[in-house]
């Protein structure tokens, strides 16, 4: 019996060694050929200039699928270390995404979940990055398409419910990536951003005629004896400091329809003029 358990033993570890060498000779192959496609020089990032390379094409995919661009940064930033892991230099790999049953492409192994887990090679960031999207268009993500584009926080939160990955504190990661680097900033399309500038402009230019139309109107100086400034019959006794702008304004009236209605045609106003204000 125990030359039986001996031999099976052998043959055990016999196998993993040969698994071992053909995974070895796999992953040689793909970084022969990643290294001839790059001139044996790869870029170099650090975090900053990987978002200046890839923000563009996050919202590109943001624009196509509807995933924040910021999400789509934060994840490649994590998942590659800003670019710089041997998935994302030999194997394109900018997403840790494994191979499925479905997947054709060739094939990447290094020791994950598992030992020798299977990674997708591609043949640039471009197809790694809409692979991403295309991958989270699944079954199992469609709940957070349900979500705002610009709530990166409940997209951190959805992606760990959905399982992307099994790190408890991936959803905190997202999210400190994200504001860390501002990453938000890019969850706006340009129409997006283009109308708040818009509402900006207009609430500004609102903001800074309010003094002009004040001093456009000069207040009356001493007000006649026994003027009441009340309304008996829908009119109003001009006293001391009232201008056409401020009593327009009392009254909930424009400037324009208080002069249509007292057939003015000027802004001036006198001392115990009555005025019709409705």
């Amino acid at each position: 019996m125990k030359i039986q358990y001996i031999y099976l033993a052998l043959i055990v570890v016999f196998l993993s060694s040969c698994s071992t060498r053909k995974y070895s000779k796999n992953n040689k192959q793909i970084e022969k050929a990643a290294n001839k496609a790059n001139n044996n020089s790869y870029k170099s990032y650090n975090t900053l200039s990987y978002i200046d390379e890839f923000k563009s094409v996050a919202i590109e995919e943001m624009n196509a699928y509807g995933i924040p661009a910021s999400i789509t940064l934060a994840q490649g930033i994590l998942e590659s270390g800003s670019g710089n892991s041997d998935l994302a230099k030999y194997a394109n790999n900018h997403f840790g995404i494994k191979c499925t049953s479905d997947w054709k492409g060739k094939n990447y192994f290094r020791d994950d979940d598992q030992k020798n887990d299977c990674f997708r090679v591609y043949k640039d960031a471009r197809e790694s990055f809409k692979d991403h999207s295309e991958f989270l268009k699944r079954k199992r993500y469609s709940t957070l398409f349900q979500l705002d584009k610009n709530d990166y926080k409940s997209w951190a939160q959805g992606l760990k419910q959905a399982g992307y990955a099994t790190n408890p504190k991936y959803p905190d990661l997202l999210i400190n990536t994200i504001e860390k680097y501002q990453l938000y900033q890019y969850d706006q399309s340009e129409t997006e951003k283009q109308k708040i500038a818009r509402e900006d402009r207009v609430f500004t230019e609102i903001n800074q005629n309010i003094p002009k139309e004040k001093t456009k109107f000069t207040p009356v100086e001493t007000p006649p004896p026994g003027a009441k400034p009340i309304i008996a019959d829908g009119t109003y006794t001009v006293i001391k400091g009232d201008t056409l702008y401020n009593i327009a304004k009392r009254f909930n009236i424009s400037i324009d329809d208080l002069k249509i209605l007292n057939n003015m045609t000027t802004d001036g106003i006198k001392l115990g003029q009555v005025l019709k204000v409705k």
